[in-house]
């Protein structure tokens, strides 16, 4: 399933690694039909790949051999600072949450 940058949502991935390749791409220099003949493809596929909040391992390994970039580190940051965020629900749902288990084990009568 291929997602864009629009796709944001929760549970997906806050990196535009599409987005970071093709900066870096563009900080060495580099055109496009260089890194589509090094990764084998056309170069529609690798405007394609700009695109991406989402790659295949296999083809971000690739990339990230030709370009000389370890871009698995954005996707390591994001989950360290995904890791420093506890999300604590409020105590309204735990009380709605009690109330809710009560009453289908049988704790209330109506």
């Amino acid at each position: 399933m291929k997602m864009n940058r629009t796709d944001a949502s929760i549970g997906q991935a806050p990196v535009f690694i599409g987005k970071i390749i093709e900066d870096e791409l563009h900080r060495q220099e580099r055109t496009v039909t260089w890194l589509s003949r090094k990764i084998h493809c056309d170069r529609r596929n690798v405007y394609d790949i700009f695109s991406r909040t989402c790659i295949d391992t296999g083809l971000l390994y690739k990339i990230s051999l030709v370009l000389n970039c370890d871009f698995f580190k954005y996707f390591s940051q994001s989950l360290q600072s995904s890791a420093n965020q506890h999300i604590t629900p409020p105590e309204s749902y735990f009380a709605g949450l009690r109330y809710f288990i009560s009453a289908i084990t049988g704790g209330i009568r109506r």
